[in-house]
C-alpha cells in the first residue's frame, strides 16, 4: 500500500468534541470584557465622572427646587377665581402629570423600548443562544432610566409648587417611579407582540394632545380641582408588584420580539444618545421622528400646490411638517401653554404669562423647522432647483411662519383676554411671526461645533468652546427681537411705539436668517478689519 492509498483511506474530517453552547451571560461578559482590554480608561477617572455626574444633578436639582419655591412664594396667596374661567395650581399639577405620562410613552415608543445596538444586533442576535439573557439589560435599562427621571420631576413639582411634607413627597416620588417604568415595561410587553413602535408613540402622543385640550375644557366649564391625591401606601406596594409583574412577563417575551424591530430600535436609541453627548438638538429630532416614521405609506399626495421652483420647496416643507405627527402634537400643546397659565389665577402674573409665550413659542417654533433641518442635513432638493441659496432661506421662512401665525393667533388672544384688550394683543401677535420664523430657520442652518479646537471638560463629556454660540444661533434672535412683546407682557399694556418696535425688529430678524454668511457677527467684523489692513499693506 502506498502513501497516496493510506492518505486516500483516512476521513476528510478527524473526529472532535462538540463543545456546549455558550450561555447568554457569558457572551455578555465576554464582550465587555473584549471592550475593556481595548479602553484606555481607568477606574479612577470611570470614579471621576461618576462624581462628577453626581455633583452635577445634585446642583441642577438644587437650583430647579429653590427655582419652583421661589416662584411658589411669588403667587398670590388668595387667586381671584371670580373670572369665568379659571383653573387652579392642583388642576394644572394633574395635566403636567398626565402630559408626562403621554411623553414616556411616546419616547418608549420611538426608543424601543428594547433595542440592540450596532455591533450587538450584527453579532449577538445571530448566536445560537437564548435571546433572553441577551436582551436583559437593554430591557431594564429604560425602565430605570423613567422611574428615575419620573421620580424626580415630580418630586420637584410636589415639593416646591405645592409645598407638601416628606412623607407625601416620598410617597409621590415613589409612585410615580413606579408608573414611569410601568409604562415603559407595557410598551416593551406590546413591543414583544408584535405592536409597531410608531402605534406605541401616537398612543402617547395622543394622550399629551388630549392633556392641555381636556384642561382648556374643564376650565371652560368651571370644574378645578382643589387638591392632588396623595397616593397612600399601599397603592405604592400594589403598583410595585404590578410593576415587577410587567417586568417577569417582559423577560418571558423578550425572545419572541423580532431581530429587525431589535435593530432598529437599538439604531434610533444609539443615535439619540449620541446626539444628547454631543448636545445636538436637530440630530435628536431627526432621531425621535424618524424612530416611529411610517416605513410604507398607503396614500400619496399629488403635491398640486409644487407649481414652480419656489413653490416646490415650500410644499416640501409643509408636507415634512404634515406627516409628523410629534411635530403636530407639539405645535397644537406649545399654543395651548399660555391659555393655561393665563386662566390659573396663581400663575397668571406678568412673569408666568411671558415666562410661558417664550418657552412655548420656542418649543413651537422648533417643531415648524423640521423642513430646514433636514436640508441642512442633505441639501438635495436645494441644490436641484435653480434658486440661490439667500432666496432658499427665505423660502423656508414660509412654512414656519404660516404654522406661528396661527399659533400666535391662539397664544396672543388669551394674553390679550388676560391683559383686557384682545385686539391689540392679536395684531402684537401677528406682527411678531417673522422673528418666530426667522429664529427657526436660523437654528436649522447654525455651523457645527469646532470639534477640532479647544475642549472644556463637562457632564456630557468634553466640548469645543464654542458650543453654547452655536446653540444660541436661534435663540438669540427670540431674546433680542420680542423685547417689545416682554415689555408689553411685564407692563401689561400696548402702545403705538412698541408696535413701531415690534416691526422694524421684525425685519431685522427677517434680514438676518436671509444671510447666508459664516460665522457670528463679531466675527465677520473682525474679518473685515483684516481684510481691510491687508488691503491697506498692499
Amino acid at each position: 500500500m502506498t502513501v497516496d492509498d493510506q492518505v486516500e483511506d483516512e476521513p476528510a474530517v478527524q473526529p472532535f468534541e462538540l463543545s456546549p453552547i455558550p450561555r447568554a451571560k457569558s457572551i455578555r461578559k465576554y464582550t465587555a470584557q473584549a471592550a475593556s482590554v481595548r479602553s484606555d480608561a481607568t477606574i479612577g477617572s470611570l470614579l471621576g465622572d461618576v462624581y462628577y455626574a453626581v455633583i452635577s444633578l445634585a446642583i441642577s436639582i438644587g437650583v430647579a427646587l429653590g427655582a419652583s419655591q421661589a416662584m411658589r412664594v411669588a403667587l398670590p396667596p388668595e387667586p381671584d377665581i371670580s373670572s369665568p374661567m379659571s383653573l387652579s395650581l392642583a388642576s394644572l399639577v394633574i395635566v403636567i402629570l398626565i402630559a408626562l405620562a403621554g411623553v414616556v410613552l411616546s419616547l418608549a415608543g420611538r426608543l424601543g423600548p428594547v433595542g440592540a445596538g450596532g455591533a450587538e444586533a450584527a453579532w449577538w442576535l445571530g448566536l445560537p443562544v437564548d435571546r433572553r439573557g441577551l436582551l436583559r439589560p437593554a430591557a431594564r435599562r429604560l425602565p430605570l432610566l423613567a422611574g428615575f427621571v419620573g421620580a424626580v420631576i415630580v418630586a420637584l413639582l410636589d415639593a416646591g409648587l405645592l409645598a407638601d411634607e416628606g412623607s407625601r413627597v416620598a410617597r409621590v416620588a415613589s409612585a410615580a417611579a413606579l408608573v414611569a417604568a410601568g409604562i415603559v415595561l407595557v410598551a416593551g410587553v406590546g413591543q414583544s407582540a408584535s405592536v409597531s413602535r410608531r402605534a406605541i408613540a401616537l398612543v402617547g402622543d395622543g394622550l399629551l394632545f388630549l392633556a392641555p385640550v381636556a384642561a382648556v375644557v374643564l376650565a371652560s366649564w368651571g370644574w378645578s380641582a382643589d387638591a392632588v391625591p396623595g397616593p397612600p401606601w399601599w397603592l405604592v406596594v400594589l403598583l410595585l408588584l404590578v410593576v415587577v409583574g410587567l417586568a417577569f412577563l417582559l423577560d418571558s417575551r423578550l425572545g419572541r420580539i423580532p431581530a429587525n424591530t431589535l435593530r432598529e430600535s437599538g439604531s434610533v436609541a444609539t443615535q439619540a444618545a449620541g446626539a444628547v453627548v454631543s448636545m445636538d438638538s436637530r440630530e435628536l429630532g431627526r432621531a425621535l421622528t424618524d424612530g416611529a416614521a411610517a416605513p410604507v405609506r398607503r396614500w400619496t399626495s399629488r403635491l398640486r400646490t409644487a407649481r414652480g421652483p419656489a413653490t416646490a420647496l415650500v410644499t416640501a416643507d409643509l408636507v415634512v411638517l404634515r406627516r409628523s405627527a410629534r411635530h403636530v402634537v407639539q405645535l397644537v400643546v406649545a399654543a395651548l401653554v399660555p391659555v393655561l397659565v393665563s386662566t390659573v389665577p396663581e400663575l397668571a402674573s406678568p412673569f408666568g404669562v411671558l415666562l410661558s409665550i417664550l418657552v412655548a413659542g420656542y418649543v413651537a417654533m422648533s417643531a415648524t423647522g423640521e423642513g430646514a433641518r433636514r436640508a441642512e442635513m442633505a441639501p438635495i432638493l436645494d441644490r436641484l432647483l435653480p434658486i440661490d441659496a439667500q432666496t432658499v432661506r427665505r423660502l423656508r421662512m414660509i412654512v414656519p411662519a404660516a404654522a406661528m401665525l396661527l399659533w400666535s393667533v391662539v397664544a396672543f388672544a388669551a394674553v390679550g383676554r388676560w391683559a383686557s384688550d384682545v385686539p391689540n394683543w392679536i395684531a402684537l401677535g401677528v406682527l411678531s411671526t417673522p422673528v418666530w420664523a426667522a429664529a427657526a430657520v436660523r437654528s436649522s442652518y447654525r455651523p457645527a461645533p469646532d470639534w477640532g479646537g479647544a475642549l472644556v471638560s463637562t457632564p456630557m463629556g468634553a466640548l469645543p468652546t464654542g458650543v453654547a454660540s452655536v446653540l444660541a444661533r436661534g435663540p438669540d434672535l427670540v431674546v433680542l427681537c420680542l423685547l417689545p412683546v416682554w415689555i408689553a407682557v411685564l407692563l401689561r399694556t400696548i402702545n403705538t411705539p412698541l408696535i413701531v418696535a415690534q416691526v422694524a425688529l421684525s425685519s431685522i430678524a427677517f434680514a438676518v436668517a436671509s444671510s447666508i454668511a459664516k460665522g457670528s457677527l463679531m466675527e465677520r467684523m473682525m474679518d473685515a478689519q483684516d481684510n481691510a489692513k491687508a488691503g491697506a499693506a498692499r
